[in-house]
């Protein structure tokens, strides 16, 4: 369904959303509905996706450009005429439930994603449909975090995305239909994927869910034309012990036991096969290096250690690998054998950094569960600095108890798989933060193939305060240079434009912008549900538009909508 709205007369927008009831049972496989509008859509060739940074028409990456820095562009939409942004159009899908999505813009057509799978193509203009795929998602439970998808890659003609169970799809980018489709494991097994996939050089790349489901992680390269499988890299290697690190990556104490780690580990051997690893976010992609950089998850089971000695490399790291062979490079791991699930999943971002003698070089930045922004060398993924706690930590590294033991932050973060955005002039990463303090419980259970597999739980302690806030740092120094609180914890992402803007949205509804400098809010629009999605931009007709997903949050419980919303100037 498709509805267009004229500009309301405030600052503050309300649209509540009509609740439109979807029975995905009745949905058909490969189902593309047709519309009598027909777009036309132009070739994706590299050369658009390597300029992408530079790109003012499209959005072509799920974080706007190789290096994932979420900053785009043009400044028709800026601080001083930003209070003038209305809605331009709404667009409701047929699902429902939470979105993560984040639209691609290619001339003027948009493709969006829904919970459960669907794709729209939409004219990026006007909210009309273009077309709209339906896959056969079959009746199973073993995903994580709500039934979610972050959307597609482009490339050539094709749009690709991964699915629930676990496949890579091929779609034909003016109707929709199934041009190829990989298994990429087995679903029964804890497998999926709700991340968007990386197009680069004629591979589909994509890594794989399933953390909590003892899996062993990795990431895939496929032919863009043929879906043929060209290499694999396993992010839990064959001996996942490591160095026995007992400190974070901080320097903190992990209050491991060693010696009982090693004995576990002499007694049931190396337990790679079922160790983890999930990638939950896309990589970025350095083409001058030819490499790719992303963050590994958290091991499995979740807060049980005692089945999983050694520091259970490479889960909880940063790690690069060659973009032709998947051979490894190097990595990084925050937090070795993690019992807090605070994995690291929101995706890295490839930009100059200071180093540690004050020269620029080729940095990395990453923003942690622990509240940190990491900053790393590029060139051998190693730490140059953390910035300072964007969220309160207390009694870290504290070890589960089956009574349960309050350690801060709780498992949510900090920074969840929300990315963050950076503003290269400004010199600023911004990042949102929840605070959920919580009780880590362990409870040893074994591995139950491919189901649930946390050993124990983390719960939210009801009596304690939660909240959220949006946080500059400097990355250059590490020092925080403003944040706003926000009055629930925050999940969705960031972006950053020319215009000197942050826009981020939250699960109350409130979709907001920032001055990029000094976090003054802007203007604000009060949506019918959570705006827990990345929002883009896009320009068309020499009209920049603003456009994010306002469908809540399964795993945080915001309210649930369909709606996805472009915004552009009053006239």
């Amino acid at each position: 369904m498709n509805r267009r709205t004229a500009a309301s007369g405030g600052a503050v927008g309300l649209w509540v959303t009509a609740i439109v009831a979807v029975s995905l049972g009745t949905a058909q496989a490969q189902e593309v509905k047709p519309a009598t509008i027909y777009g036309d859509m132009f070739a994706v060739k590299q050369d658009m996706l390597n300029r992408s940074a530079g790109d003012g028409n499209n959005f072509l990456h799920t974080n706007a450009n190789y290096h994932q820095t979420r900053y785009y562009p043009a400044r028709q939409i800026n601080v001083s005429n930003v209070h003038q942004l209305r809605p331009a159009w709404i667009f409701q899908t047929e699902v429902v439930e939470t979105m993560e999505t984040t639209p691609i813009v290619v001339n003027g057509v948009m493709y969006v994603t829904t919970a459960f799978n669907h794709v729209y193509a939409l004219d990026a203009r006007t909210g009309d449909e273009l077309w709209h795929y339906v896959h056969d998602v079959p009746p199973i439970e073993n995903f994580c975090c709500g039934p979610n998808n972050r959307g597609v890659a482009v490339y050539e003609n094709t749009v690709y995305m991964g699915t629930l169970d676990a496949q890579l799809l091929a779609l034909d980018a003016k109707t929709g239909k199934v041009v190829w489709k990989q298994q990429i494991a087995d679903p029964e097994l804890g497998y999926s994927e709700t991340m968007a996939p990386t197009a680069v050089n004629g591979k589909i790349l994509i890594g794989t869910n399933g953390g909590e489901y003892g899996i062993r992680g990795f990431v895939k390269a496929y032919d863009a034309k043929t879906g043929d499988l060209l290499w694999t890299f396993n992010t839990v290697p064959e001996n996942s012990v490591g160095v026995w690190a007992t400190h974070d990556a901080t320097g903190r104490d992990m209050h491991r036991d060693i010696e009982a780690e090693k004995a576990a580990l002499q007694a049931n051997g190396d337990p790679y096969k079922t160790l983890g690893g999930g990638v939950w976010q896309n990589p970025a992609v350095d083409l001058e290096l030819n490499r790719i950089f992303f963050v590994v998850g958290n091991p499995s089971p979740d807060l049980d250690g005692s089945l999983r000695p050694g520091d259970n490399l490479y889960t909880n790291s940063l790690v690069s690998v060659d973009l032709n062979t998947g051979e490894y490079v190097c990595h990084f791991q925050y937090i070795a054998h993690d019992v807090w699930d605070l994995d690291a999943v929101s995706p890295p971002i490839l930009t100059d950094v200071a180093g540690a003698d004050g020269q620029p070089i080729p940095g990395l930045l990453h923003g942690g569960k622990t509240g940190h922004v990491y900053v790393h060398d590029r060139r051998d993924c190693s730490l140059i600095r953390h910035s300072e706690a964007m969220v309160p930590q207390e009694d870290m590294w504290t070890l589960p108890t089956a009574e349960g033991a309050r350690m801060l932050p709780g498992a949510n973060g900090g920074v969840e798989w929300s990315p963050m955005a950076i503003d290269p002039n400004l010199r600023l990463a911004y990042a949102i933060n929840l605070h959920q303090p919580m009780t880590y419980h362990v409870d040893s259970t074994p591995y139950p193939e491919g189901k649930l597999w946390l050993g124990g739980a983390f719960k939210v302690i009801p009596t304690e305060e939660q909240w959220g806030n949006v946080t500059a740092v400097d990355y250059d120094t590490g020092k925080i240079r403003w944040q706003v609180k926000t009055e629930q914890p925050m999940i969705g992402g960031v972006l950053a434009t020319a215009g000197g803007l942050v826009f981020t949205g939250e699960g109350n509804g409130l979709f907001k912008a920032y001055d990029a400098e000094t976090g003054s809010v802007l203007w604000k629009f009060k949506a019918g549900a959570g705006v827990n999605a990345p929002p883009a931009s896009y320009t068309v007709e020499g009209t920049q538009y603003i456009v994010v997903a306002a469908g809540g949050n399964t795993q945080l419980d915001y309210k649930r909508g369909n709606d996805i919303i472009a915004f552009t100037l009053a006239e």
